[in-house]
């Protein structure tokens, strides 16, 4: 463990219904800090973290397609992630439709998946499952058919939802998937410990609030016997 590897499994995001400017220009303030990987923000913030990140190409830049609930029809969805494209997103993150999942509408979920994929074009997707509403056995379903469907990573949650994502929840998904896609982490990341436990799990992305992105890393900085040197 040291702080920059850590550091670059964070998704750090600020994508509540109540997420404000501020809050935003803080969460890129943290995330040239500590240099995480990505940053995401609401859709009709998006264009201004884009622009926010736009001299610090390290850091990149995410879109949300379908968020939060998954429901929006294919056709919302492609253009959604259009929209997000134009920004200037170097990934999506896109909710499936939970619902048909649900009702077995296995088919369904799949083009809607496979549609945002192409429509990417090669860009990274992240298939948000939200696992909260799922048994284990829809966990594993949506899982096989994310994969199918193009994307390069199985994500856990959105974060808005009542159930986190635990380890066992990582666990299912990787003994589903392999290493056919990358797993990503998000709603209920809020420890160190927690994050390593899903890491050794398979998960090798995480999706973080601010406040508990900044409280992650001084544990990494006490735990390396690093002097904290950010202002809370």
């Amino acid at each position: 463990m040291d702080i920059p590897s850590i550091a670059r499994m964070i998704d750090i995001s600020s994508v509540k219904a109540e997420s404000t400017i501020p809050e935003i220009n803080r969460m890129v303030e943290v995330a040239q800090h500590f240099r995480f990987i990505c940053a995401f923000a609401m859709p009709c913030f998006t264009k201004r973290l884009v622009d926010l990140l736009a001299n610090d190409r390290d850091i990149m830049a995410g879109g949300v397609v379908g968020f939060p609930s998954g429901a929006d029809t294919t056709s919302l969805k492609i253009a959604a992630a259009k929209e997000m494209m134009a920004a200037g997103v170097d990934e999506l993150d896109m909710v499936i439709n939970v619902g048909a999942l649900k009702s077995g509408l296995y088919d369904m979920v799949y083009d809607d998946i496979h549609s945002v994929v192409e429509t990417a074009d090669g860009m990274p997707v992240k298939c948000i499952l939200e696992i909260a509403h799922l048994t284990d056995d829809e966990i594993r379903r949506g899982a096989e058919i994310a994969v199918r469907a193009g994307v390069a990573y199985v994500k856990s949650g959105t974060g808005w939802a009542s159930r986190p994502t635990t380890v066992d929840t990582i666990r299912i998904i990787k003994s589903e998937i392999g290493d056919s896609a990358g797993i990503k982490a998000a709603g209920g990341v809020r420890s160190l410990d927690t994050l390593l436990a899903m890491n050794e799990a398979g998960a090798s992305r995480f999706g973080i609030g601010t406040v508990s992105a900044i409280s992650i890393m001084k544990e990494v900085y006490e735990r390396c016997g690093t002097p904290w040197d950010f202002e809370v």
